[in-house]
């Protein structure tokens, strides 16, 4: 299943996390891929605010994954970009994360598409003009 999304604004982003919302009950895994500066913390931290989440929803850059608290339960964000390797996700015990039954937000998850579960949603975002546009698909 596809489903397109186009915003030129964060206000416009509230039916994509509507519908990610209605995915991440059956999904723990959802990943966002696009170029630098297309928009994929804008819309975790949109997508966190409307799970409920209280807390600071900041890129992982460096610490490679932060935790957030929701009323789904534990939210886990998760920034690859500076990854070199997958190794290091192993070191962070990847899998404890990504099949303990609660949602991961995953960015740049090309960086480690060796150890992607196949079971996912993929979020790609593409800048074209003032619009950011937005295609989620359901992999199973």
């Amino acid at each position: 299943m596809t489903k397109e999304f186009s915003s030129s604004s964060i206000s416009e982003l509230k039916p994509v996390c509507e519908f990610l919302k209605t995915l991440a009950t059956n999904e723990q895994i959802i990943l966002f891929s696009g170029e630098m500066g297309a928009g994929k913390t804008t819309l975790i931290k949109q997508f966190c605010a409307y799970l409920g989440i209280q807390d600071e929803v900041s890129s992982p850059t460096f610490s490679l994954v932060n935790e957030y608290e929701s009323a789904i339960g534990p939210v886990y964000h998760f920034d690859l970009y500076r990854i070199r390797s997958e190794e290091e996700l192993y070191d962070i015990g990847y899998e404890d994360y990504f099949f303990s039954g609660y949602l991961c937000l995953v960015e740049w998850p090309e960086m480690a598409s060796g150890i992607i579960p196949t079971k996912h949603v993929m979020v790609n975002i593409r800048v074209q003009n003032e619009q950011r546009l937005i295609t989620i698909t359901n992999q199973k």
